[in-house]
């Protein structure tokens, strides 16, 4: 067991132990927020023709420099129609958006900037060969756009299906469980007796696990005892991993860094973090456990810089097109932000837009208890250990989803 690791090593550590990575192929129509688990290639060119992007009138260019030139209407292109028609010098063709281009045509004039007499055509305005979508000018058959790794949002969909997919393979979303720690946690909405408080954990960690695009079960609270934390551990163990949170400072009833000490296997203890020092992971029964902290804000902030990223790297999500929770933004502070002594430091901070530049801010005082705090802010800064933020100065921060 490592001790007091950096969180880049935190990491390392974590992918000794992976997700499980599976597929199936499901209906496009059933893939919103789903993951691709294999690239998507193009079964067709996009557009399949040369077409109208506006309703008006085909024409040679050519035959419309003259102011009101007229030309004599051949017939009508539209969406749907076989490619059949042409025109000659002098003629033009009614054409709607998305028909076919006729053939000897190189420029559209918008229905607006026309007026019709009979079967022939003035034309008022600009003929615009910029007003034809050219074959395959968006795709060809066989050019890979959706990557593996891609969150299906409502564009990706639209695209596969553009693509001719009406199947795509995604990533099986894991299982994991999510287990909160302690004899004075209450499920919202029950009386509090003396001691006790509200449990929360466990309801913000689920959120963030579907975020991530799996399926989170969250388990009823376990009370301080060895004897009910292992029984409740050991039926954890089916799923594909385990988030607890509470029970792994350094207190005598910190009981979850006491059996994963005495019955886990534990590959580190700590991390070099501020909110969020004291997390573990190990495995319980071979199934992989992260032991956050108990405190809301460390519990959320461990689960961005750790949790996040090894549920991103064990499924192969895109880097960029993938499911995430943070922006990395680089912004102005307005006040001095303290760092950390040898702890990256994730302070809280409002992120505004003005004059060209994101500017941060705090609002609410930092303590780890405090949940508000993470409403009324909307980033993190990523104060490198040892490393203090000054007013004026541009840092790296988690800009939050």
């Amino acid at each position: 067991m490592e001790h007091g690791v950096q969180p880049e090593r935190a990491l390392e550590l974590a992918m000794r132990c992976p997700l499980r990575r599976s597929f199936r192929a499901i209906d496009l129509g059933s893939a919103r927020n789903r993951v691709l688990s294999h690239s998507l290639k193009s079964l067709v060119d996009d557009p399949r023709f040369d077409n109208s992007a506006m309703d008006g009138f085909a024409v040679k260019a050519t035959d419309c420099i003259a102011p009101k030139a007229q030309l004599r209407i051949v017939g009508t292109s539209q969406a749907g129609a076989e490619p059949s028609l042409g025109i000659s010098a002098g003629e033009a063709c009614r054409i709607m958006t998305g028909a076919p281009l006729p053939e000897g045509a190189d420029a559209i004039v918008m229905v607006e900037d026309t007026e019709v007499t009979g079967d022939t055509v003035s034309i008022n305005g600009p003929a615009r060969m910029g007003y034809i979508r050219r074959r395959a000018e968006n795709l060809s058959i066989g050019q890979e756009a959706l990557p593996t790794g891609a969150l299906l949002s409502s564009a990706c969909i639209a695209l596969a299906g553009t693509m001719g997919h009406g199947t795509v393979r995604v990533i099986q979303k894991p299982k994991i469980a999510i287990l909160s720690t302690g004899d004075e946690l209450v499920q919202p909405g029950a009386r509090l007796e003396a001691g006790q408080i509200y449990e929360s954990n466990s309801h913000a960690l689920a959120s963030l696990v579907e975020a991530m695009g799996c399926e989170a079960i969250r388990h009823e609270s376990a009370n301080d005892s060895l004897n009910e934390l292992r029984a409740t551990l050991d039926t954890l163990s089916d799923y594909d991993a385990i988030l607890t949170s509470g029970g792994v400072s350094m207190g005598e009833w910190d009981l979850v860094r006491r059996i994963m000490e005495e019955e886990g296997k534990i590959y580190f203890w700590r991390m070099r973090l501020r909110p969020g020092g004291p997390p573990l992971f190990g495995t319980w029964r071979g199934t992989p456990l992260f032991g956050l902290p108990g405190n809301p804000v460390s519990s959320l902030v461990v689960f961005h810089v750790l949790v996040a990223p090894w549920i991103a790297k064990s499924l192969g999500y895109h880097e960029e097109m993938g499911p995430r929770l943070s922006h990395r933004v680089s912004v102005t502070l307005e006040e001095d932000i303290p760092g950390a002594p040898g702890k990256l430091c994730l302070r809280r901070i409002r992120i505004r837009s003005e004059g060209g530049r994101l500017l941060a801010t705090t609002h609410t005082h930092q303590g780890s208890g405090n949940m508000h705090s993470m409403v009324a802010h909307n980033g993190l800064t990523l104060l490198p250990p040892d490393t203090d933020g000054r007013k004026g100065e541009t840092i790296e921060a988690m800009w939050l989803l």
